[in-house]
C-alpha cells in the first residue's frame, strides 16, 4: 500500500521524534528570548516544565520585535462589527495602544501575576487589553461576552480576578445587547474579589458607576500618565493567561498557558498546519472568549507579523452574504471557521458566495468539531470550487493549538473529508482502551498523549491536584484527552466524539458524530444531534435532533428518509427511536453541540451546567420536542414501556 504522507512530513516528524531536545531549540529560536533556557524540558509527569530558566514575553514577540525590524507601519489588526464600523491598526499604532492601556493597569495597581478580568466582545480595545496585560506580566482571564451574570461571577471569582475591564454593550444580530446590568449582578455576590471595573461606554446612556470602584475607559487612560509602558521578561513558565473550558461535559475548569511553551506551539502549529507567513490577511471567524480566538485572532498571527481580521457579531447579519462580503473587501488570504458556521453558511445555498470575489483565499480551515464530510463538500466544491484545500483538524483548550491536522505549510496530504489527518510534529499519542490497554488497529478507543508537548497546559488555575487527577490520573503516566477516535489503514486520526459519547448498540461502538455526517447526507438537514436512549433489547437505540436547512419543512416524509439514509451508511446496527424536529440545537457558545443536554432531556434529568450555552430557548425546544413525540406514542401504545 503506497504512503500517503509526504517525505518532507516524515522528515520532521522523526527529527521532532530522535531528537527533540534540538528540535525545540530551533523552534523556540523562531522567537525572541530575553535570555536563553537552562534546558528545553524539565519533566517528572504530571509536572513538567518548557524551556526553564528562559525569559521571553508573549506581547513583545507579537509588536515590539515586528516594529524594531521596521515592519511597524504594516497593518496589524482590522476590526469589523455588524455595524459596519471598521478600524485599522498598523502594528506600530497598535503598539502604542497596548503600551497605553499597560501603563493604565499599572497605574489603577496592577502588578506582576494579578489576574485581569476581561469581559468584552471581539474587539479592539479587548484585544488591546489582552496584549497589554501580557505586556506587564499580569495573567488576563477573558469571559464570553455572551455569558450572563452567574458565568462571569464564577470566572471572575475562581481566577481571584481583582481587576475587570468591560464594555457596556454588544450587538449581535442588529440589536445591542447590555453588558453593563450583567456585570453589576455578577459582582454584587458578596464573594467577588473584585476592586475596580473600567467600562468602555458605547451606547449613549451614561452607565451608572459605583463611585471609588467604577472608572470610565477614558479615566483608566488618564491613570497611567507618569506610569512604565514597558515590558516585563517573563519567566517561561509564568502564566500569561487563564482560559476557562467551553464546559460541553462538565463544570469548566481554568486552564493555565504559559509565556514560553505557547508561543512556541502555536508558532510553530501556524507554521505547519495553517501555513501562516508574514504576508497574510488571516480571518478566524471565532470570538476572543474561547481559545481559538486567543491563539489564532490574537497571538499567532501577531507572532508571524501578519493581518489578523476580527469580527463582532454574527456571520450572517445582516444577511448571508456578510461573510463573503468581509473575505472580498480584505482581501482575506487564510480562514479558520468552525463546522457550526459552515453549517450556517450552507443553509442559505451558495448564491451568496457567487456574488462575491473569493480569489484571495488561498485556504480554509475548521476546529472545534469534526467538519463532516457532507459540509466539507459543500464548502470544498461548491463555495470555491475545488481550487483550494478545505482543511480540519482538532485540539482542546488545553493542547493551546492543533495536535492533529493535514500539515499544509509543510506538505498538504490527500484530504479524507472527516478525518483530522496526522499528528501534528512532537505529538506522542496513543488509541486505548477504557481499561488502559491499547487499541487494536482501526479499533476505536480513547486519544491519550503520551508525552508533554510545549503548548500542553501545566496546570488547572488555584486546582493542580484537579489537573493530576483528572489529566493524568484515569490512565496514569498518559494525558487523558477525553475524545474517542481510531486510525485507519493508512495512519489518519479519526475522531468520534467525547469518550463518554460512544452509541453501543448490541455491543458494537459508533461514534455520534458518524451518526450525524450520516444524517448531514440527505439534503435537507443543516444540523443534526445524536444520543442515546436506554433499550431493553439492544441496550441503546438512537434519538436524534434535527435542524432542517431554510425552506424545507418537517414531514412524516423526510423522517422516514433520514431513517433510510441512516440505515444505508450503517445497515440494521443503527436502530433510530425517534427523529426529533428543531429550529436549533443546544450549543455551547464557541458552536459545539452540548449532547449532554440532549441526553439528560432524553432520560429526563436536569442537564447541569449550562452557562456556556448559546440560547437556553434551545434547551426548551428540544424538551418539548422530545416530550411531545413521547405522548404521541404513549397515545398509540397506551400498553407499551417506554422506559
Amino acid at each position: 500500500m503506497p504512503d500517503l504522507v509526504s517525505p518532507a512530513v516524515r522528515a520532521i516528524q522523526k527529527e521532532a521524534e530522535e531528537n527533540p531536545d534540538l528540535f525545540w531549540t530551533k523552534e523556540a529560536e523562531k522567537l525572541h528570548w530575553f535570555r536563553r533556557w537552562n534546558r528545553v524540558l524539565e519533566s517528572s509527569i504530571p509536572d513538567f516544565r518548557w524551556f526553564p530558566g528562559g525569559l521571553t514575553n508573549l506581547s513583545y514577540n507579537c509588536l515590539d520585535r515586528h516594529v524594531q525590524e521596521g515592519w511597524g507601519g504594516h497593518a496589524a489588526l482590522i476590526a469589523e462589527n455588524e455595524l459596519g464600523q471598521r478600524r485599522v491598526y498598523t502594528y506600530f499604532q497598535l503598539l502604542t495602544e497596548v503600551k497605553k492601556v499597560a501603563a493604565a493597569l499599572r497605574g489603577i495597581g496592577v502588578k506582576r501575576g494579578d489576574r485581569v478580568a476581561v469581559y468584552m466582545p471581539t474587539m479592539p480595545e479587548a484585544i488591546i487589553s489582552m496584549l497589554a496585560a501580557t505586556r506587564i506580566g499580569a495573567v488576563h482571564i477573558v469571559v464570553f461576552a455572551g455569558f450572563g451574570s452567574g458565568a462571569l461571577s464564577d470566572r471572575v471569582r475562581m481566577s481571584g480576578a481583582e481587576v475587570l475591564l468591560t464594555a457596556d454593550a454588544t450587538w449581535r444580530r442588529g440589536r445591542p445587547t447590555p453588558l453593563w446590568n450583567i456585570v453589576r449582578a455578577a459582582l454584587a455576590e458578596p464573594s467577588s474579589p473584585v476592586r475596580k471595573v473600567v467600562v468602555l461606554q458605547r451606547l449613549a446612556e451614561t452607565p451608572q458607576l459605583e463611585r471609588g470602584r467604577d472608572i470610565t475607559w477614558q479615566e483608566f487612560l488618564d491613570s497611567g500618565r507618569g506610569h512604565s509602558t514597558d515590558f516585563e521578561q517573563m519567566e517561561a513558565n509564568e502564566p500569561a493567561f487563564i482560559l476557562p473550558t467551553s464546559g460541553t461535559t462538565a463544570k469548566p475548569k481554568l486552564v493555565v498557558h504559559v509565556h514560553g511553551g505557547y508561543q512556541v506551539w502555536i508558532r510553530s502549529a501556524g507554521e505547519w498546519v495553517f501555513g501562516e507567513k508574514q504576508s497574510d490577511i488571516w480571518w478566524s471567524t471565532s470570538d476572543i472568549g474561547w481559545i481559538v480566538g486567543h491563539s489564532y485572532i490574537v497571538y499567532a498571527p501577531l507572532l508571524f507579523g501578519s493581518t489578523t481580521v476580527a469580527f463582532e457579531g454574527a456571520l450572517d447579519h445582516p444577511g448571508p452574504e456578510t461573510f463573503y462580503r468581509i473575505v472580498e473587501e480584505n482581501g482575506v488570504s487564510g480562514i479558520f471557521t468552525s463546522p457550526t458556521a459552515v453549517r450556517l453558511l450552507m443553509r442559505y445555498g451558495t448564491e451568496h458566495a457567487r456574488r462575491f470575489n473569493l480569489e484571495t483565499v488561498q485556504r480554509v480551515f475548521s476546529a472545534g468539531e469534526v467538519l463532516n464530510p457532507p459540509a466539507w463538500a459543500w464548502m470544498q466544491k461548491e463555495v470555491f470550487g475545488d481550487r483550494i484545500p478545505v482543511v480540519d483538524h482538532m485540539w482542546q483548550t488545553e493542547t493551546g493549538g492543533p495536535i492533529f491536522g493535514n500539515p499544509y505549510g509543510i506538505c498538504l496530504l490527500p484530504i479524507k473529508p472527516g478525518s483530522a489527518c496526522l499528528p501534528l510534529p512532537g505529538i506522542s499519542f496513543e488509541i486505548r482502551n477504557p481499561d488502559g490497554s491499547r487499541a487494536g488497529p482501526t479499533e476505536k478507543g480513547i486519544v491519550v498523549i503520551t508525552r508533554p508537548f510545549p503548548g500542553l497546559t501545566p496546570t488547572i488555575w488555584g486546582d493542580h491536584e484537579r489537573y493530576k487527577n483528572e489529566y493524568w490520573g484515569n490512565m496514569p503516566g498518559v494525558f487523558f484527552t477525553g475524545d474517542s477516535g481510531y486510525l485507519d489503514e493508512d495512519g489518519y486520526v479519526w475522531f468520534s466524539g467525547r469518550a463518554d459519547e460512544i452509541i453501543k448498540v448490541a455491543d458494537h461502538r459508533i461514534g455520534v458524530i458518524e451518526v450525524e455526517s450520516a444524517f448531514l447526507r440527505h439534503p435537507a438537514v443543516a444540523e443534526a444531534g445524536v444520543t442515546t436512549h436506554p433499550d431493553k433489547l439492544r441496550g441503546s437505540v438512537i434519538v436524534a435532533f434535527v435542524t432542517l436547512k431554510a425552506g424545507r419543512e418537517p414531514s412524516e416524509q423526510i423522517r422516514s428518509e433520514l431513517r433510510e439514509t441512516v440505515r444505508k451508511e450503517f445497515g440494521p446496527l443503527a436502530v433510530i427511536e425517534e427523529i426529533n424536529f428543531v429550529t436549533m440545537l443546544p450549543k455551547t457558545r464557541s458552536g459545539k453541540i452540548m449532547r449532554r443536554v440532549l441526553k439528560a432531556i432524553v432520560l429526563n434529568q436536569e442537564p447541569g451546567d449550562v452557562s456556556t450555552i448559546e440560547s437556553q430557548e434551545s434547551v426548551e425546544e428540544v424538551r418539548q420536542a422530545w416530550q411531545q413525540i413521547q405522548s404521541q406514542l404513549k397515545s398509540q401504545h397506551p400498553e407499551s414501556d417506554q422506559s
